[in-house]
């Protein structure tokens, strides 16, 4: 575990700066009405729930990334899908203008940027923990007590499983990643092993 926080961080990649920064100018935008409506809880609520919602259904995974439905179709199938989880028309609204926008590939991120954003005017930290296999509450609590020692007092962790990985994890805070997974070693010592041939 105390290798996840002393690795050397990696910089995000010029597709993931992007979609932050785009991540990050939806967020502000929909902080700042929800907060001026006074709707900010049940935004934050709403926009969690969704996360939940996008992590955990393959089929809705499956027409986000899909680029052979047709934007008005997207918007139609998305309605339905807010409409089951009872929004509010703020929420919608952020959703359907993403859409026309054509940006129903980056709703996931979207909805994690304004996570990120939201963790951040609270002075919290989100942590996006990648591991082979679910964390144990034993590793959880190492693994924040590490962060808390690296200078990350409050951390908010998010967790994926992602077999590809191997073994170890990855832990992306903003946009340094520290990654001590199995397969990134594996590629480091490759990359090493064609190098001497």
């Amino acid at each position: 575990m105390s290798s996840a926080v002393s690795a050397s961080p990696q910089a995000a990649s010029p597709q993931q700066d992007r979609t932050s920064g785009l991540s990050a100018r939806y967020a502000r935008a929909l902080y700042e009405l929800a907060d001026e409506r006074k709707q900010l809880d049940e935004v934050v609520s709403e926009m969690a729930a969704l996360g939940r919602l996008f992590a955990e259904d393959p089929s809705l995974r499956r027409l986000i990334a899909s680029r052979s439905i047709d934007a008005r179709e997207a918007g139609r199938a998305m309605e339905q899908v807010l409409a089951s989880q009872g929004v509010s028309d703020l929420v919608r609204n952020f959703i359907g203008t993403a859409i026309a926008n054509r940006r129903l590939a980056d709703l996931p991120s979207l909805v994690a940027g304004f996570a990120v954003y939201v963790a951040e005017k609270r002075g919290v930290v989100a942590a996006d923990i990648a591991s082979a296999h679910p964390l144990t509450d034993t590793q959880r609590a190492q693994l924040t007590a590490r962060l808390a020692e690296a200078g990350y007092g409050r951390v908010t962790i998010r967790e994926t499983v992602d077999p590809s990985l191997l073994g170890g994890l990855t832990v992306r805070i903003g946009s340094k990643l520290y990654d001590t997974s199995l397969k990134s070693r594996l590629q480091r010592l490759r990359h090493v092993m064609k190098g001497a041939a």
